[in-house]
């Protein structure tokens, strides 16, 4: 209760004072750990390691329950978002690559190297002998039983004792049990920071009722606060078991850790190179099994996070209709139309100086729906009359003289007829002829080349019987015509 009273006092003035209380403990730890490694060093042995007694199922267990040396590899997760960008990076595209290494690395280092000569350590301790807790002599391995919630402690006033004697091993245990007693109200006070900072986020996201964003003459959202540090103080009263609320702790910092694994891994619109998305993978795999071992053995810690999560669920609900918000279910074409660039899709297109070319076969509606739409973007309408040819010549392809529309009667007819009715409309026709043997590759090389916006075709009437035999004009243009050209099929 008064580490709880404390901790509130301290995150009563903002998570700055806490931070830096954070970093003031940081350099005694790390004293500590190297001081008991170069201790316990000189006595490190395999002498005492014994084949494996229990199943492979139980060694499983015993990992998931340890598990929690991921916790501070998550706490360093959750300041990626307040580090220094790295060079070159912008706020659009962050980058704090360089920074999160600078901090990862020591907290990896300590997790794998400190960790495994530190049980390394607990493992060279001498089985045979006996010890004196509290009075009583023991055997070491009933020792280790009853000391297993302050091993560290434990294994420093052995290895001590040894090295220098016992009444240093007493004093280097009561200074290591302080220091390590200071860091895990850090580490508690960390979870309280972060707990404020969700439900604080949450309630700006209109999640959450909002009288969290209440402030405190010093910044701090005072009803989070509360609720951070009363959940922690209401879980210890009604445990009362050290072990059961690491369990409590271990489930939710798992789930989280395995939570945003998954969402890296299966989030395709992050641009996370294929190796690295192989490894959140692969590390979201063992991290679930984890979580669904700790649901399993630990009935205590499932039914507190499905507490929580119901709790937190039903406000966010009861907030939501509070508000007005509602959940509309709609079909997945109808949500895939509603993309981030529909505003830029159904933008104005309309301009001066634009072209419009219309493919004529003879005169037909398209021709007057094209001069319609030339007059209302005051655009050039190009008119493109193909002469095709069906003639096969050996030596390959022929290379046609230069022809002009006049000589042609058909195309005469339809380009006079569109400059008179240009004219007397306002519109710039502009007659383009062309004789080709394929006139779906005529109509994209003349688009192509004279930049037009907008490509104008009719609707064919020819029978199904001459679409097969000679293909359609219109299916050939439109799958093979540029992006930057719209296509119109008019008919």
């Amino acid at each position: 209760m008064a580490a709880a009273f404390t901790r509130r006092r301290v995150n009563f003035y903002g998570p700055r004072h806490s931070g830096s209380l954070a970093v003031i403990l940081a350099l005694p730890t790390v004293l500590a750990v190297l001081a008991l490694i170069f201790i316990s060093a000189p006595h490190l042995t395999t002498r005492y390691l014994e084949p494996l007694h229990e199943s492979y199922a139980h060694v499983w267990v015993q990992f998931c329950s340890v598990i929690l040396a991921l916790s501070g590899v998550e706490a360093i997760a959750n300041l990626t978002g307040v580090m220094k960008l790295d060079k070159g990076s912008t706020v659009a595209t962050p980058s704090v690559g360089r920074e999160a290494a600078k901090a990862i690395w020591p907290v990896a280092v300590e997790v794998v190297i400190a960790t495994a000569l530190l049980g390394w350590a607990m493992l060279s301790m001498n089985p045979n002998r006996t010890v004196q807790l509290w009075g009583n002599t023991y055997p070491m391995r009933e020792a280790l039983n009853l000391r297993s919630e302050d091993m560290l402690r434990f294994i420093s006033e052995y290895f001590g004792g040894i090295s220098f004697g016992p009444i240093f091993g007493q004093a280097f245990g009561w200074v290591v049990g302080i220091v390590f007693f200071m860091l895990l109200l850090s580490a508690a006070n960390t979870a309280i920071v972060a707990m404020i900072g969700l439900l604080y986020m949450m309630t700006r996201d209109q999640e959450m009722p909002r009288q969290f964003m209440r402030l405190n003459r010093h910044g701090v959202p005072l009803i989070p606060l509360l609720i951070a540090i009363g959940l922690p103080v209401i879980v210890i009263i009604t445990t009362r078991n050290f072990t059961a609320l690491a369990g409590l702790y271990a489930i939710g910092v798992v789930g989280a850790i395995t939570v945003n694994l998954g969402s890296c891994c299966f989030n395709r619109v992050l641009p996370i190179k294929m190796h690295y998305r192989v490894l959140f993978g692969v590390t979201f795999g063992i991290l679930f099994l984890v979580e669904i071992t700790l649901a399993h053995t630990k009935p205590d810690a499932l039914f507190f996070v499905l507490c929580v999560i119901g709790v937190g669920l039903a406000v966010r609900a009861w907030t939501l209709k509070r508000r007005g918000f509602t959940t509309v279910m709609v079909p997945q074409r109808v949500a895939e139309m509603v993309t981030h660039d529909l505003a830029i899709t159904m933008q104005s297109e309309l301009a001066e100086g634009q072209k419009i070319m219309v493919a004529a076969r003879g005169i037909n509606p398209v021709l007057n729906f094209a001069l319609d739409e030339a007059k209302l973007r005051n655009a050039t309408l190009c008119v493109l009359f193909v002469k095709e040819i069906a003639v096969f010549y050996a030596g390959g392809p022929t290379t046609v003289g230069r022809a002009r529309w006049q000589d042609d009667p058909e195309a005469n007819a339809i380009m006079s007829l569109m400059l008179k009715l240009g004219a007397e409309r306002g519109v710039c026709v502009l007659p383009v002829y062309a004789v080709s043997e394929d006139a779906a590759t005529t109509i994209l090389d003349l688009s192509a080349t004279m930049g037009v916006d907008f490509l104008m075709i009719g609707a064919t009437q020819r029978t199904a019987l001459a679409n097969l035999l000679s293909g359609s004009v219109a299916t050939n243009v439109a799958q093979q015509l540029p992006e930057s050209i719209r296509l119109v099929i008019y008919g």
